[in-house]
């Protein structure tokens, strides 16, 4: 099983609260793969509360799950300016990238979070994240990662 990840999934925001960064991943989700944004607002909403998303050097990673995707599924937001996420290390978050996996994906999930996870902490692969200049350039990035393959 692999990673369901759309270019509709990406896009670069304005945003300045961790707030409108949920409400806008939320609404790629929707846009990307129809799922109904309010739902996948609350469920990355009830995910966060739980405890930070925001895991370092400036990477967040809201997820939820859904019974209406059938395998992990992604999005990503680029920030324009950095958003306080409350990450462990204290970091703003420029990079957000968010999943929504099965409602009954243990496994999957899990594994779709990992190699999500690696993939960010590779120097060179989150240096071009970071650098690429506008939504074309992430999907491209992502399109060519190991992430095709990973859950």
């Amino acid at each position: 099983m692999n990673i369901s990840f759309s270019p509709e999934a990406v896009a670069r925001a304005p945003i300045d609260t961790q707030e409108q960064v949920l409400a806008q991943l939320a609404k790629l989700f929707a846009r990307a793969y129809e799922l109904d944004a309010v739902a996948i607002e609350e469920g990355l909403e009830q995910r966060e509360k739980l405890g930070s998303t925001g895991f370092g050097r400036g990477v967040a990673l809201p997820h939820c799950r859904s019974i209406d995707v059938k395998r992990p599924t992604m999005a990503l937001l680029k920030l324009d300016q950095p958003v306080d996420f409350r990450a462990a290390d204290a970091m703003p978050v420029e990079l957000v990238i968010g999943l929504v996996s099965p409602e009954n994906a243990g496994a999957s999930h899990l594994h779709a979070l990992a190699a999500i996870s690696r993939m960010t902490r590779d120097e060179a692969m989150l240096g071009a994240l970071l650098d690429a200049p506008d939504a074309d350039a992430l999907f491209a990035i992502l399109d060519n990662s190991t992430l095709r393959d990973a859950a």
